[in-house]
């Protein structure tokens, strides 16, 4: 089972050849159609904006001053994304398949499936997955590995990117074995790990570091084992009525979503009568 997830595709990021110009979140946002945010200096950890993940970022590059006796010596970056674990929490916690772990390592969100429960926000131990609140009918937002380019035979957006080579994308077990040469080669560059390698029962997504990632503000101590290992005992003796529960939602999520479709719809037939009825008057 392990040989099988090392040959899914995966993202390693050198962070010691990343130069911070964040053509990766400029390309993300492109690809995907993302709109810009505004932004202003938070007064936290780092230069970065935005500030944190959000519906319209989906990767954001974290910056780390490295001071020496009060003195700036040099800098250090990471990029947060979703990390496409092996065995995602989210997908084990949604009760619809409204996301799903594909064959080629990335997580995927159908916003038709879903029924704005956010079990998924709280089950992912990286806090990834973000919710519209500020829209009548909110989906879920988060990266999704540019799965329809890898469908294409195309890298995702960020790898095709950028300029340094600071993000590799291939096989997750040639990767692993790439990360392990450059540290092995240049041990005083790099910390002694590779992060995402075994966090959480393992990730598509992998970062080699100068300095910690915690020095980021980033979360490391998740465990090695995938958060549904802790869910499947449990899970399996939940009876199946229960289960059944998420049907009826689903349903109830379908007919008002449904609804919503129909009276805008509706509305736009009637603009168009209207539109067409003031047309006729003028031409009289």
């Amino acid at each position: 089972m392990k040989e099988t997830y090392n040959e899914q595709m995966a993202l390693l990021t050198d962070n010691t050849k990343c130069i911070g110009c964040r053509g990766c979140q400029v390309a993300c946002k492109q690809w995907h159609n993302l709109p810009a945010e505004k932004t202003e200096f938070f007064g936290g950890p780092g230069y970065q904006n935005p500030s944190k993940l959000s519906c319209s970022t989906f990767t954001l590059i974290h910056y780390h001053e490295k001071v020496e006796n009060e003195e700036l010596k040099d800098w250090a970056f990471y990029k947060e994304q979703c990390r496409h674990c092996i065995e995602p929490a989210c997908v084990s916690a949604c009760l619809v398949k409204a996301l799903e772990k594909l064959p080629n390592g990335a997580v995927v969100y159908h916003d038709d499936l879903c029924m704005g429960c956010r079990y998924c926000m709280i089950a992912c131990p990286y806090e990834i997955p973000k919710f519209e609140y500020h829209k009548p009918i909110p989906l879920i937002q988060k990266c999704d590995f540019c799965y329809d380019r890898i469908e294409e035979g195309l890298k995702p957006a960020c790898a095709q990117t950028c300029p340094s080579d600071a993000i590799l994308y291939g096989e997750r077990g040639e990767l692993i074995k790439e990360a392990q040469k450059r540290i092995s080669n240049n041990p005083e560059k790099y910390v002694d790990h590779i992060y995402g390698e075994h966090e959480v029962g393992g990730t598509n997504v992998m970062c080699i570091s100068s300095v910690p990632l915690e020095k980021f503000g980033i979360k490391t101590n998740v465990g090695t084992a995938s958060i549904p290992s802790y869910t499947k005992p449990f899970l399996s003796a939940v009876p199946v009525v229960i289960i059944g529960g998420a049907a009826v939602c689903t349903a109830f999520h379908w007919i008002a979503k449904r609804r919503d479709e129909l009276t805008k719809a509706e509305m736009k037939d009637l603009k168009e009568s209207v539109e067409t009825k003031e047309k006729k008057e003028d031409n009289s």
